[in-house]
């Protein structure tokens, strides 16, 4: 799978509407066939900013992500709402869901 990681500072005046703000985006990407997850968080630290936690099945359907129209259109109408460019870890890994994490396992 494709693990994609990102960190999105929005400008303190979009900071509460992101979540509507970016609703279509996250909702076309959350219906594409090779979409794993596509999950928003809040940071507790700054509210201002947002973590993107998303994966593909593969590079294919990665490829088709950055080649959607729905991205396209997110990348002219979100910026304007971002106090600064993302910043994005992006790796491809031998799984296809989340692991358990042993060392906290719950009996």
């Amino acid at each position: 799978m494709i693990f994609i990681t990102a960190k999105f500072r929005v400008k303190p005046e979009y900071a509460d509407q992101w979540p509507q703000i970016s609703a279509g985006f996250t909702n076309a990407t959350r219906n594409e066939p090779g979409c794993l997850w596509f999950d928003w968080s809040r940071s507790l630290e700054d509210p201002n900013e947002y973590v993107l936690v998303e994966a593909f099945r593969d590079g294919e359907a990665g490829a088709a992500h950055v080649n959607s129209e729905h991205f396209k259109h997110a990348q002219q109408t979100l910026p304007q709402h971002l106090a600064e460019t993302p910043k994005v870890i992006n790796t491809s890994l031998e799984q296809d869901d989340w692991s358990l994490l042993g060392e906290m396992a719950v009996e």
